[in-house]
């Protein structure tokens, strides 16, 4: 799960990490209260928003409306400009670039640092490989001070101190969060200090089972963003909803099934858009309400759902599948998938074949079908 920029900041911030102060700006949002100079950068997903337009400095010599105007019209890289996070304007001396994530290759834990900044750091270590830096460390016992002198010394900073509790708070939220990538690009020096001038920060959704509160607070306060109505989670409801950023729906009648199949889409190369486990033991009506949650995102392209009855009957399982699919417009309808077996298997099996809905005896098949589906154009 990739999160926005200004979340990133936040996160950065609560670890101790120096960022520009900042405030987000939604559509309507009155900006009589902003005074410059200020940078405004599109809050996109997609990668590079400076070559397509994506920021745009502001000294007040315009009005700051049409310059918000005009980055909500953009699209970069097919993604829509709804939110902009406006930041005061640092000076800087010198920009380099950090970045915690993994060699996947060796699936070693590994420190990326450039001399340069702001830049597309592939290009970078492909052309001018001299100035990039690689430091594996034990992610258990951390990066070491040799570790970050040595890369203090790379990067001619002077001040350790500060580089050193930058380093080791990028490593703090790697571990802390599971995350896949902890990134500066461009961290700044200015004449008072190292200062995260970007962040990213790219979650391992295989480890969202541990960080079900975390998932939903972001996925909550990024509505307004992605234009998302999903129904969270209320009072009496066994519903559990994860939201992730893949684009494949899974639904399941427990937590370790759900599991399984999340391993099988990864190793399929498929990507999950939620996780949601139905809770115990069910009904058709909670099935039908799950499958409406996961059906509201937009970015799902298909249906996984895996059931395997023990208290719970595939008979009314169907119902609530049977139920979901005929109030689905045909033309409106994710194609969904599915894959049940245990108490009352044979009489569900026929409620769904009943009904023209499809279903595989394999979840194996069943999982490749979904990544299938999802992956088409």
């Amino acid at each position: 799960m990739k999160l926005y920029e200004f979340q990133g900041g936040r996160i950065f911030s609560e670890y101790g990490i120096p960022v520009p102060n900042s405030r987000l700006i939604l559509p309507g949002d009155n900006l009589d209260s902003f005074s410059p100079p200020l940078v405004l950068k599109s809050q996109v997903l997609a990668g590079g928003r400076g070559k397509a337009g994506g920021i745009k400095a502001w000294d007040g010599s315009v009005d700051l409306k049409n310059i918000v105007l005009e980055l909500f019209h953009l699209k970069i890289n097919n993604e829509p400009v709804k939110a902009i996070l406006a930041s005061e304007n640092i000076k800087i001396n010198r920009e380099m670039y950090i970045s915690l994530t993994f060699n996947r290759s060796k699936s070693t834990p590994v420190i990326i640092a450039g001399v340069s900044g702001g830049v597309d750091i592939e290009n970078t270590a492909q052309k001018e490989a001299d100035k990039i830096f690689f430091s594996e460390f034990n992610s258990l016992l951390g990066i070491s001070d040799f570790q970050i002198r040595q890369l203090s010394k790379h990067l001619k900073i002077e001040n350790y101190l500060d580089f050193k509790n930058i380093i080791l708070a990028m490593y703090h939220i790697f571990k802390d969060y599971d995350a896949s990538l902890v990134e500066i690009n461009p961290l700044a020096m200015t004449s008072e200090e190292l200062i995260a001038i970007d962040s990213k920060i790219d979650l391992d959704e295989q480890a969202a089972f541990r960080h079900p509160n975390l998932y939903q607070q972001l996925k909550e306060e990024t509505m307004p963003i992605i234009g998302d109505e999903l129904q969270m989670k209320t009072e009496g409801d066994t519903i559990t909803f994860v939201p992730l950023s893949g684009n494949i729906g899974l639904v399941s009648d427990g937590a370790g099934t759900g599991l399984l199949a999340m391993d099988l889409l990864s190793r399929y190369g498929g990507t999950v858009a939620s996780f949601c486990e139905l809770g115990g033991i069910t009904s058709p009506e909670v099935v039908h309400k799950a499958l409406k949650q996961v059906h509201q995102d937009p970015n799902v392209k298909s249906i996984l759902v895996v059931l395997i009855g023990g208290f719970n009957r595939m008979d009314e399982m169907a119902e609530g599948i049977v139920r979901f699919y005929q109030e689905t417009k045909d033309n409106d309808r994710t194609p969904i998938y599915i894959r049940m077996c245990g108490t009352k298997e044979e009489e569900g099996k026929k409620l769904m074949l009943d009904a023209q809905i499809p279903i595989d005896n394999s979840l194996h098949e069943a999982v490749k079908k979904a990544i299938k589906k999802a992956t088409e154009n």
